[in-house]
C-alpha cells in the first residue's frame, strides 16, 4: 500500500502545502481539519488520496476517534510519519497579553504536539510489532524555538518547549529507531501577521509605540520570507532521507536570520532587535 503521513492543521499555510507535495509524491495523505466544510473542499481538491480526519488537537477524544481511523486505514502497516504542523501565534507584550491568549498557544502548540505524538505511537512502531519501517515525528517548531523574539514571549516558550520534548523523545524512542525530527522555519510567507489584530491593540500601554514597530518589522520579514512550498519541501526530505538530521532550519537570507543572531551575544542582538524595531529610546 502507498506509505501513509498524519499531518496536522492543513487547512492552510504550511500544512497545505505540505499535504500536497506529500500526495504528488504518491503518499496517503491524513490531513486534520476542524471545519467539515474544510474536509469537503480540500477532498474535492486532492481526491481519494487525502484522507480529511476532523480533529481538534486541544480535543484529547477528537484525537483518539481520528486516529483510530488512522489505525483501521493501514491494516498493520506502519505509520511513515507524523508531522505535528498545527500551531497558532498571538503576539503581544507579555506584561499586559491575556493569560488567556499564552495557555491558548500552549494548548496548541505543545499539548497538541504531545497528544498527537502520545497517540500515533504505536502506529510508528513503538513498543510492538508492526510491518514495514519505523515511522518517524516530525515537529514543525520555528526560529523562535531557539531565538527570543519581543512581543512573541509566549509563543517562543511554546516552541522552545517543542523543542526539547523533541530532544527527549528522541533519545526515549532510540530502542525502535523512530526519529523525532525538528523543521524550525523562519519567516515563511503566510498571513500571520496581517492575522495579527489591530496595530494600536496596545496604544493605551506603554508598548504602544514598540508594539507597533514590532509588527512592522515581523512584517517586512514576513514579506522575504520563504514560500510554504519550500518548508513543504524541507517535510519531505525529513520524511524520507535515510538519515535525517536532527534539525532543519529553512530560514530566508539564512546567514543574517540565522547563523549570526545565534553567534552574537545576547546584549548585542538585544540592541540590534531593539534598533531593527525602532524602539522608542529608553
Amino acid at each position: 500500500m502507498p506509505p501513509t503521513i498524519v499531518i496536522t492543521g492543513v487547512s492552510t499555510g504550511i500544512g497545505h502545502a505540505a499535504a500536497a507535495a506529500f500526495l504528488a509524491r504518491g503518499y496517503t495523505v491524513f490531513g486534520t481539519v476542524r471545519q467539515p466544510s474544510e474536509a469537503r473542499q480540500l477532498t474535492q481538491a486532492w481526491g481519494s488520496a487525502f484522507r480529511p480526519l476532523l480533529v481538534d488537537v486541544t480535543d484529547v477524544e477528537s484525537i483518539r476517534r481520528g486516529v483510530a481511523e488512522v489505525a483501521t486505514a493501514l491494516q498493520g502497516e506502519t505509520l511513515r510519519a507524523l508531522v505535528n504542523n498545527a500551531g497558532i501565534a498571538l503576539p503581544g507584550p507579555f506584561g499586559e497579553q491575556e493569560p488567556e491568549e499564552v495557555r491558548r498557544m500552549f494548548e496548541v502548540n505543545v499539548f497538541g504536539a504531545l497528544s498527537m505524538t502520545r497517540a500515533c505511537l504505536p502506529l510508528l512502531g513503538a513498543g510492538g510489532p508492526m510491518r514495514g519501517l519505523p515511522g518517524r515525528v516530525i515537529n514543525v517548531s520555528s526560529g523562535a524555538g531557539q531565538i527570543g523574539i519581543p512581543f512573541l514571549a509566549g509563543y517562543a516558550a511554546t516552541k522552545h518547549a517543542l523543542e526539547g520534548f523533541s530532544h527527549a523523545l528522541r533519545r526515549e524512542l532510540l530502542p525502535w529507531q523512530i526519529a523525532v525530527i525538528i523543521v524550525g522555519p523562519g519567516n515563511v510567507r503566510t498571513p500571520i501577521w496581517s492575522k495579527a489584530g489591530s496595530d494600536d491593540a496596545y496604544d493605551a500601554t506603554a508598548y504602544g509605540a514598540a508594539y507597533r514597530g514590532f509588527l512592522g518589522y515581523m512584517r517586512a520579514g514576513e514579506a522575504q520570507g520563504m514560500q510554504p512550498q519550500e518548508i513543504a519541501a524541507v517535510l519531505v526530505k525529513a520524511a524520507e532521507a535515510k538519515r535525517p538530521k536532527v534539525r532543519y532550519a529553512p530560514v530566508a537570507q539564512k546567514f543574517a536570520n540565522w547563523t549570526l543572531p545565534r553567534l552574537l551575544p545576547h546584549k548585542v542582538l538585544d540592541l540590534m532587535m531593539a534598533k531593527g524595531m525602532r524602539f522608542p529610546e529608553p
